[in-house]
């Protein structure tokens, strides 16, 4: 069932899995996979780890497929600050990887963690190690269950695994991942948790034991109660975290359920996912075809074990979070390419010594002849600098005083406009005053008195006739339109004491 990377330039010869939370880790080794009391450095040593549920965040985004292979990276994790609301001020710990069947564009599962969160776990490992090859999000330690074909990739599964430290549910769908959620029901905590109802202390290795060996169908009748209520809480949160799952990814339901443990099956979990879920669970515990002598071992360990053999294939094939690598072979540290370099200038040296010797000599003397040269031009370069500031000091002052001179030039030709157009284009009202009598004349129509008001001429007109007024004015209008804004008369009387009529004639020029 498991398959080592051919590869004859490959140093790897032993995987190492690695519980950092139980401070359990195994070794698979000539096809057989056992403890490993004790870690210690060995380059032939892959070592694998994952890290919790609680301790990364996940997001999934959805980019263009028209964006170049080259940025995908760079937009990746301005995506992982921008959708997770990341600190701009702090650096993550991000990786991803693509998922296979998306639409029109492509999609991607992103994973964060702190730097800080992984030194904590890892610092000491590597004190021990020097490196860690692979650090997985715990979320997709089930992927190579699929790859491997041990569970067919078309239906949608739910698994629940509890661990000492951490207890999470996760969705897959057709092989790939969907969602992750840790739920406050560790193991620990669910120790806490039966203190906590019964009001006292019991003894944890007795808890575990009855835990292990009988679960939820002890014949303890106290622990068998509490056991309940705990469960009962455990399969309420679950359901929350289905029917969530179920609205967020529209998925029709849940063909099977995988429950289990860091120390083994929980007996009676199957009645409560019936009860709770309306779902049938199995336990997960897969019959691996490794050679192992405990009667239990964490399936995270054996899913560590799967996810290295892929990674090892296909490095893009697993998301990576480890700050931990291993330091590359000697050719490809740059330390040792600095060491082989200088080796071989040594050799060449030694070979060939006057050639290089004539060559020192050769750059010497062009170095020194450079720098002559570099001398003077930095004193030239220094006298044009002065001369330039100089100038265009004198420049700025010019600009201000033609600046001056242009003001004062706008200004006055500004004025000899205005007085040309007085003389040359303003018309005397005299003009008009004298061409309006020569026809008044000409329509039998005399003046009785004129007086003027700025541009306005006030006419008082006498006639034999009124209808001569009329005339008069349409004559003046029709002749003088383009010279008088507005010409009318008033009102016209006729004088009682005679024959005349009399007119006030209103002509605004």
């Amino acid at each position: 069932m498991f398959s080592k990377k051919n590869s004859s330039k490959s140093t790897i010869k032993n995987i190492v899995t690695l519980n950092v939370f139980s401070d359990k880790s195994y070794i698979f080794k000539d096809d057989a996979f056992q403890p490993l009391n004790k870690l210690t450095y060995n380059t032939a040593n892959f070592i694998t780890s994952y890290v919790s549920n609680k301790d990364i965040i996940t997001t999934s985004v959805k980019i263009s497929r028209s964006i170049p292979e080259e940025d995908i990276a760079d937009i990746l994790d301005i995506k992982a600050y921008e959708e997770l609301g990341l600190d701009q001020a702090n650096s993550y710990v991000i990786s991803s990887y693509e998922v296979e069947k998306a639409g029109e564009e492509r999609e991607y599962h992103i994973f964060v963690s702190e730097p800080e969160d992984l030194d904590e776990l890892y610092l000491p490992i590597k004190q021990q190690t020097k490196y860690v090859d692979l650090i997985v999000p715990a979320p997709l330690l089930y992927k190579p269950l699929y790859t491997k074909e041990i569970l067919q990739n078309n239906n949608t599964h739910c698994f629940v695994y509890f661990t000492q430290q951490d207890a999470s549910v996760t969705v897959y769908k057709d092989g790939e991942y969907l969602y992750s959620k840790s739920i406050e029901f560790s193991l620990e905590q669910i120790y806490d948790k039966y203190c906590e109802l019964i009001g006292e202390k019991v003894d944890e290795k007795d808890f575990f034991a009855i835990l292990e060996s009988e679960g939820l169908k002890t014949t303890n009748n106290d622990y068998q109660q509490n056991f309940m209520k705990i469960f009962g809480e455990v399969f309420i949160t679950i359901n929350d975290i289905i029917i969530y799952a179920k609205r967020a990814f529209n998925l029709e339901t849940i063909d099977q359920m995988f429950i289990g443990s860091e120390h083994g099956p929980i007996i009676g979990l199957d009645d409560y996912s019936q009860n709770y879920l309306g779902l049938h669970s199995t336990d997960f515990n897969f019959n691996y075809n490794v050679n192992n002598e405990e009667w239990y071992t964490d399936q995270f360990q054996y899913l560590m074990l799967l996810a290295s053999f892929e990674y090892m294939e296909d490095e893009s094939s697993f998301v990576n979070l480890t700050m931990y690598p291993r330091a590359p072979s000697f050719i490809n540290r740059a330390s040792g390419q600095f060491i082989i370099s200088t080796f071989a200038a040594i050799s060449l040296s030694l070979a060939y010594p006057l050639i290089y010797l004539v060559g020192s000599y050769v750059n010497d003397a062009k170095i020194y002849a450079l720098n002559t040269e570099n001398q003077k031009l930095s004193t030239e370069a220094k006298k044009y600098k002065s001369i330039l500031s100089k100038k265009k000091k004198i420049i700025k002052n010019l600009d201000n005083k033609i600046k001056n001179v242009s003001t004062t030039y706008s200004g006055k030709t500004k004025t000899l406009t205005a007085i040309y157009d007085k003389k040359i284009n303003y018309k005397l009202k005299s003009g008009l005053f004298h061409t309006i009598s020569e026809e008044l004349n000409k329509f039998d129509v005399h003046v009785d008195m004129l007086t003027t008001e700025g541009d306005t001429l006030y006419v008082s007109l006498v006639s034999t006739d009124d209808r001569k007024f009329t005339e008069l004015i349409k004559y003046i209008s029709d002749i003088h339109f383009d010279e008088v804004k507005e010409i009318d008369i008033e009102r016209i009387l006729k004088d009682p004491e005679n024959s005349y009529y009399k007119g006030l004639l209103k002509v605004v020029r």
